[in-house]
């Protein structure tokens, strides 16, 4: 189906604030009523949250596809089918031992008397989940992963910019889950800041910085916990050591795909400075074999909408304006002034200046800044003088650099000789620091973020304990004086 026979977007009917409360006062009850869920009831909440995955596999990739204007829907069926199962897969594998009660150490002398400690992981409640569109499906199944293992129920604020898929998340979710487990809440911008605005037990945001102010904000009138997944400008730094064309093919596969509509795309490259031009080489040469052609291509996607496409092509003039050398990568010299979609080639610009704001702002599309660097070093403080990324990348095989890397930079996740891939480890977790998220997901620490840690001491039996009551005597004192040494 061409985008001209493809069905309207649906309407993204405002969900009242009313309704909202309603919805999540519902889930509380009935969290409170049915008390902390067996290990088969989240089983079965992950695997109802799989079945309606693939069950719904081509309606996901098709609206996609339409929401994007185009979009690759093997894309869509790598980044946002397959990449929502593996994290429900993993949770599914590991839910029972995660919800293990945590045997810990009392005290001494306590311990020697009989007192014993624990953590048990207990269910929060309900949580607010904020989705992003530019992975809408995947964002929202990956965080849902960890919050049914860890006994939650959630309530979903999907995009507004991908309405055809948030509507069909909305169906998908009323076909399995009662509104008691799982609701769907559509709408534009005013229903978001009313969605983050309830008293949710917790509350995850995926998206922009900017709007991650107004989520915490909010949050913190009702003293709700926040996870933000934010973003940021994530650099890579390749090495004088790194093999340049396996280089140029994974910083390019990681800017291209989804058309660097991703939070963990690379923001810039630092390249040495007389590797310029064998980076700029072998960044053409992978993109030929990845791309071909562009403009009609299925597998090259484009950007979100108009406004995201005239707010790139504003970094561009801008560079252009400011006499920035600007290498496009087009291999077959198409013309994108006549399109249908909003597609822009891979451009990469050439040592621009700090002052322009493709330097300032999260690009979020396929426009690759490079700067040069004579030493490491260089590159490392220019990193530091910005504020903290989601990810860093580093390219080389020189260990005591890449140690030089690591100690001396502080970001969200690193990834070694890739780009954007540790965000599919489910063993790592993932989050952002500073300016780029709070708190982190994905497996055990994802259960742990959604989960509280009740902490419990059983007292000793033995009555041998008055001795820390009054009236203190000469055993209480023994026994204090023992413990204030060196």
């Amino acid at each position: 189906m061409s985008l001209a026979e493809a069905p309207a977007a649906p309407a993204t009917e405002k969900a009242s604030s009313s309704t909202m409360r309603d919805i999540l006062d519902r889930q509380k009850a009935a969290h409170i009523a049915d008390g902390p869920p067996s290990a088969e009831l989240r089983i079965d909440r992950i695997n109802r949250a799989i079945g309606i995955l693939v069950d719904h596999r081509e309606e996901i990739e098709d609206c996609l596809r339409h929401d994007f204007g185009h979009r690759s829907v093997q894309q869509s069926a790598f980044t946002d089918v397959v990449s929502s199962i593996a994290p429900l897969k993993h949770a599914r594998s590991h839910v029972k031992k995660w919800m293990r009660t945590s045997r810990r150490n009392a005290n001494f002398p306590l311990n020697l008397l009989g007192a014993r400690a624990r953590v048990e992981y207990q269910p929060l409640g309900t949580i607010g989940v904020v989705s992003p569109w530019n992975f809408p499906v995947q964002l929202t199944f990956a965080p849902l992963a960890d919050i049914f293992a860890a006994g939650n129920r959630a309530m979903i604020k999907p995009s507004e910019f991908t309405p055809r898929t948030s509507e069909l998340m909305q169906r998908m979710f009323a076909s399995a889950f009662d509104e008691t487990e799982v609701a769907v809440i559509l709408g534009g911008p005013e229903t978001g800041a009313e969605f983050t605005s309830l008293p949710f037990d917790h509350l995850i945001f995926t998206g922009a910085t900017s709007i991650g102010r107004h989520v915490m904000r909010a949050a913190a009138e009702n003293l709700v916990p926040v996870t933000l997944e934010l973003g940021g400008k994530s650099p890579v730094i390749i090495s004088d050591t790194a093999d340049m064309q396996v280089t140029a093919n994974r910083v390019m596969f990681g800017k291209t795909l989804n058309a660097g509509q991703i939070c963990l795309a690379p923001d810039y490259v630092f390249v040495p400075k007389d590797k310029v031009s064998d980076f700029t080489s072998a960044a053409e040469k992978s993109v030929q074999k990845m791309y071909p052609t562009l403009k009609d291509n299925p597998d090259y996607t484009s950007v979100i909408n108009q406004r995201h496409y005239d707010r790139l092509q504003g970094y561009l003039d801008e560079a252009r304006a400011a006499g920035v050398e600007i290498y496009e990568i087009n291999p077959a010299k198409e013309d994108f002034s006549q399109q249908p979609h909003h597609k822009i080639p891979p451009t990469l610009l050439i040592d621009p200046g700090d002052d322009l704001k493709v330097m300032q702002d999260e690009i979020f599309g396929p426009i690759l800044p490079v700067k040069t660097y004579s030493e490491v070093g260089e590159a490392i403080d220019y990193v530091n003088k910005h504020p903290r990324p989601l990810g860093l990348y580093y390219f080389g095989e020189d260990q005591g650099e890449e140690r030089q890397v690591l100690d001396n930079t502080t970001s969200g996740s690193v990834a070694l000789n890739d780009v954007v891939m540790q965000v599919a480890q489910d063993n790592l977790p993932f989050g952002g620091v500073g300016p780029s998220g709070m708190g982190a997901y994905h497996g055990f620490d994802g259960f742990k973020t959604f989960s509280h840690a009740k902490s419990i001491y059983k007292a000793p039996r033995t009555e041998m304990i008055s001795m820390f009551r009054p009236p203190w005597g000469e055993k209480f004192q023994k026994a204090i004086n023992g413990q204030i040494k060196r």
